[in-house]
């Protein structure tokens, strides 16, 4: 039974592995437990390094005792790379954020972002079989051994 594939916003990144937030604990659990395929390209790591560097960030690295490093290779540890998927039939109005929508469309994989032109795409999103929400509670978690089937994640 294949793990339920998701694309992750790079906020959302930062809440698993910088910010420790709650909210992101189930999904935190899931990737650990490879319950999740977490998919991804090099332009989306190369954006996580370069919000890193970010003067904001720093600070929350230092208080949490990381480093970029460690929080590149949590990335790397659980994400799997994937080429650059090829432009999908809906545009964000947030170039930046165009290659998530992309790759969640190829892979018909759920899409976990916390950027509002994401999210306002998440109807058009559905049609082309990718739910995009804020977060994954709990309750929406695959369990162990639960198949995972292209229409769960298609937002009907």
């Amino acid at each position: 039974m294949p793990p339920q594939p998701v694309v992750l916003d790079t906020n959302i990144v930062l809440d698993l592995f910088v910010f420790n937030d709650a909210a992101a604990q189930a999904l935190k659990q899931a990737l650990q437990a490879g319950e999740l395929d977490w998919l991804a390209t090099q332009p989306m790591r190369d954006e996580l390094e370069r919000v890193l560097a970010y003067p904001q960030i720093a600070p929350r690295l230092a208080f949490y005792q990381l480093s970029a490093g460690d929080v590149l290779a949590a990335f790397d540890c659980h994400a799997r790379l994937l080429e650059v998927a090829a432009k999908a039939g809906i545009t964000c109005k947030d170039a930046d954020d165009q290659k998530f929508i992309d790759l969640a469309v190829a892979g018909k994989a759920l899409l976990l972002s916390k950027d509002r032109h994401v999210l306002s795409m998440a109807r058009r999103l559905g049609k082309l079989g990718v739910k995009a929400q804020r977060t994954m509670p709990a309750d929406q978690m695959p369990g162990p051994g639960q198949a995972y089937s292209a229409h769960e994640g298609a937002g009907t």
